[in-house]
């Protein structure tokens, strides 16, 4: 079996519109927390509505994510933002579905929402045999966090996982690259991010994969058939993504 939100099954897909909106959101995020240190790496829930997801919504989404917690058995766990939130739902049923899958991402969350998330009900009576972790890239946009700071969040989102989950793996995605053109400064900013998050992985129980460059162009530049808005993954972007990510998964559930 696998475990899928009820109210976003499929789950809610990014538009153009909505991921304009998110930036413009993200941009009011960076003014609010302007004056506010390394918040990724503090654990809070989310505090601002949007037009693409209320705090009611997220609140509904992380109670819903509780009570799988405590009554459902999961295998594999992903842990995320709007990345994972965001699967195609033929694309999670082909290749997930069978493997009793849990989807507990939420669309713009940071670091610190995720520990909030695990510190308030998430880990449950979960027993899963690997996470998947896909996380950071609204600690470099939204929060406009240094690489250093993001990378650091990330550590202690993994740090909880294995505090709760001591014998299950974890497969850490490298985030994925942003922004049309391969010559982006965001783009330098993700690559130094997914250099400092890379140690760690130990390949015994925490494994270390970028899956990048099946998302990118022969000249790193990142086609709208692959993320319509140069974010989030298109359908065909998730497909990529599925292809080269599932025989990992399979391999690690060995």
């Amino acid at each position: 079996m696998s475990t899928y939100r009820t109210s976003i099954t499929p789950k809610t897909r990014f538009t153009l519109t909505q991921s304009l909106l998110l930036l413009a959101g993200l941009f009011c995020i960076q003014c609010s927390f302007a004056n506010t240190q390394s918040l990724g790496i503090t654990p809070h829930k989310r505090a601002q509505s949007f037009e693409w997801m209320s705090i009611a919504q997220w609140d509904r989404y992380h109670a819903e994510d509780v009570l799988i917690a405590q009554h459902d058995s999961v295998d594999v766990l992903f842990i995320g933002d709007s990345i994972t939130h965001g699967w195609d739902w033929p694309i999670w049923e082909k290749n997930f579905k069978p493997l009793n899958a849990a989807n507990f991402a939420i669309g713009g969350d940071n670091t610190g929402n995720v520990l909030w998330r695990l510190q308030q009900g998430t880990i449950g009576q979960l027993q899963p045999k690997l996470i998947v972790v896909l996380i950071g890239v609204n600690n470099l946009g939204a929060l406009q966090e240094t690489p250093e700071q993001a990378a650091e969040g990330v550590r202690r989102v993994i740090t909880q996982l294995n505090l709760a989950w001591p014998s299950s793996k974890i497969l850490l995605n490298a985030v994925f690259p942003y922004d049309e053109k391969s010559t982006s400064p965001n783009r330098e900013r993700v690559a130094k991010f997914n250099q400092l998050i890379k140690p760690l992985g130990d390949e015994k129980q925490i494994f270390f994969r970028d899956y990048s460059a099946v998302l990118l162009e022969k000249n790193g530049d990142i086609s709208p058939k692959i993320m319509a808005d140069f974010l989030h993954p298109t359908p065909e972007g998730y497909a990529r993504w599925a292809k080269v990510m599932t025989p990992d998964i399979h391999a690690l559930l060995k």
